[in-house]
C-alpha cells in the first residue's frame, strides 16, 4: 500500500514520465526511487518543522531574553549554530568515506538533535538566568555538530536514491509542508489562546520527537552500498580535499556566490534591531515566525521545481530579490518609516523567500555538479569555508555598533546583488 501511494504521490510531484527521463542513478536506485522520494520528503518535513520550533533567531533568543540571560548569550545563538553546523563536516567527510552505507550517519546526527531539543526543554523548565544561557549554548553546540553529520550524508544518499531532475521538487516539498506546521505553530503563539511560556516550551519538546521519529524513517530508505575509501587519516583525507579548490574553477565560483548569500542568514536580526516593535514580546515572535514560515510554504515547493531545471539561475534570483528587499529596509530605515506594524514582517516574508531559494538552490546545484566520488568532499570543503566565514560574521555586531544597523544592511544588500555576478559564471548544473 505504501509502495502504491508512493508511486501516485512521486507522479503527482514530479510528473514522471518513465520514457522521458535520463537515469543518472543505478537501476535499482530508480525502480526504489517513488518509494524513497517519498520517505525523503517524509523525514525532511519533519527535521525542518523541528528547526522551526527551535529557532535561533526567534525562539532560542526570546527565551533567554524572558528569562534573564546575559545579553552575550543571545549573541552566540546564530554563530554557535550555523558555524557548529558547518566547520566539523571537512572531517566528517573523510569519515563517510569508510561507511558503505551512509544513511546511518544521518539517522545518528537526527537522533543526538531530537536528543538535544529535549535537553533544551528540560533546561527551560529548570534553569534561569546565567545557568541557562549555558546550557542553551551548550547543547546548541551539540546540536549543531549533530547536524553538520546530517548535512554531509544527506546530500550524498539524496544523490545516490533520487534522480537529478526530481532532487529540489523532493527537498522543496518537505520545505513547503514543514512551513505550514510551523505556520499554525506561530498562529497559536500570536493568539494568546494558550500560556505562551508553556507553548514553547512544549514546541522545544516537539522538536526533539520530530528528529527523532524522522532517525527512525530514515532508516528505512533503500540505499546501495558505496564504494569504501578508509584508509588515510582524517587530516589527509581534509588536505586532499582541500586540494579541490586548486582543481576546479566551478568549486570556488559556487563558495564565493554561497559566501556572498550568507547575507540572507545574518541579516535578520540587524533588521529586527531596526523596527520599532520589539520581536521579543509574544505577539511580535508569533508575526516573524509567521512570516518566516509563509515564506517556506509559499516558495520551497517552486523554488524546487526551479533549482531542477536550473540551479544557477534561482541562485541568482535569489540574490536579487534579497538585495532588493535589503535595500527596501535601508531606505524606510532612513526614511523612518520602519514603525509601521505589518512593514517589517512584509520585508522579513520577501528576504525569507529569498533565503529559502538559497537553501534550495546551493543543495541542488552542489549534489548535480558532483559525481558521486566527489559529492560528499564537495559539500564538506564548502561547508567548512562557509563556517569559517560565518565566525568572521560575527564582526558585523561591531560594525553595527560603529556605524549603526543600516549600514550592516547596505552592506548586505551590496553582497547579495554581487552575489549575482558570481552565480552568473557557474555553468548549468543540471545539463
Amino acid at each position: 500500500m505504501f509502495r502504491s501511494l508512493s508511486q501516485r504521490t512521486f507522479n503527482a510531484l514530479t510528473s514522471e514520465d518513465n520514457g522521458q527521463v535520463d537515469k543518472n542513478i543505478s537501476e535499482n536506485s530508480y525502480n526504489d526511487q517513488p518509494k524513497n522520494f517519498m520517505i525523503h520528503i517524509m523525514s525532511l518535513s519533519l527535521t525542518k518543522t523541528a528547526d522551526g520550533l527551535i529557532d535561533p533567531k526567534l525562539i532560542l533568543s526570546w527565551i533567554l531574553s524572558s528569562l534573564g540571560a546575559p545579553v552575550y548569550f543571545i549573541g552566540m545563538l546564530v554563530p554557535v549554530r550555523e558555524a557548529g553546523a558547518l566547520l566539523p563536516q571537512l572531517f566528517i567527510a573523510g569519515f563517510l568515506k569508510s561507511r558503505p552505507k551512509r544513511k546511518y550517519a544521518w539517522v545518528l546526527g537526527s537522533v543526538i538533535q531530537g536528543v538535544c531539543a529535549v535537553g533544551l526543554g528540560i533546561s527551560v523548565l529548570i534553569l534561569e538566568g546565567f545557568s541557562l544561557g549555558v546550557a542553551i549554548i551548550g547543547l546548541l553546540a551539540l546540536l549543531a555538530t549533530a547536524r553538520s553529520i546530517c548535512s554531509v550524508s544527506y546530500k550524498d544518499v539524496l544523490g545516490k536514491t533520487v534522480d537529478r531532475s526530481n532532487r529540489g521538487t523532493a527537498t522543496g516539498a518537505a520545505s513547503s509542508m514543514a512551513a505550514a506546521f510551523v505556520i499554525l505553530y506561530a498562529l497559536l503563539v500570536t493568539s494568546g489562546i494558550f500560556d505562551k511560556q508553556s507553548l514553547i516550551t512544549m514546541g522545544l519538546f516537539l522538536a526533539g520527537i520530530c528528529w527523532i521519529s524522522s532517525s527512525l524513517l530514515f532508516s528505512t530508505l533503500t540505499e546501495e552500498e558505496s564504494d569504501i575509501e578508509g584508509k588515510n587519516s582524517p587530516i589527509d583525507i581534509a588536505r586532499e580535499n582541500l586540494e579541490y579548490l586548486l582543481q576546479d574553477r566551478q568549486l570556488i565560483l559556487f563558495i564565493v556566490t554561497r559566501g556572498l548569500l550568507m547575507a540572507t542568514a545574518l541579516a535578520p536580526p540587524f533588521m529586527i534591531a531596526l523596527a520599532i516593535n520589539s520581536v521579543t514580546d509574544y505577539a511580535g515572535l508569533g508575526l516573524m515566525l509567521l512570516a518566516s514560515s509563509l515564506a517556506g510554504l509559499s516558495s520551497g515547493y517552486i523554488w524546487g521545481r526551479l533549482a531542477d531545471r536550473s540551479s544557477r539561475k534561482v541562485l541568482m534570483l535569489s540574490g536579487l530579490l534579497a538585495g532588493s528587499a535589503l535595500l527596501v529596509t535601508v531606505i524606510f530605515a532612513l526614511a523612518g518609516t520602519l514603525e509601521t506594524a505589518w512593514l517589517m514582517p512584509v520585508i522579513l516574508y520577501a528576504l525569507m523567500v529569498s533565503y529559502q531559494g538559497v537553501r534550495l538552490g546551493r543543495s541542488t546545484h552542489l549534489v548535480d555538479m558532483a559525481d558521486e566520488n566527489r559529492r560528499a568532499p564537495y559539500t564538506a570543503l564548502s561547508n567548512t569555508i562557509i563556517g569559517t566565514l560565518l565566525l568572521a560574521g560575527g564582526g558585523f555586531s561591531f560594525v553595527a555598533a560603529a556605524f549603526g544597523e543600516i549600514a550592516v544592511l547596505g552592506i548586505f544588500s551590496g553582497m547579495c546583488f554581487l552575489s549575482m555576478i558570481s552565480a552568473y559564471f557557474l555553468t548549468e548544473a543540471q545539463s
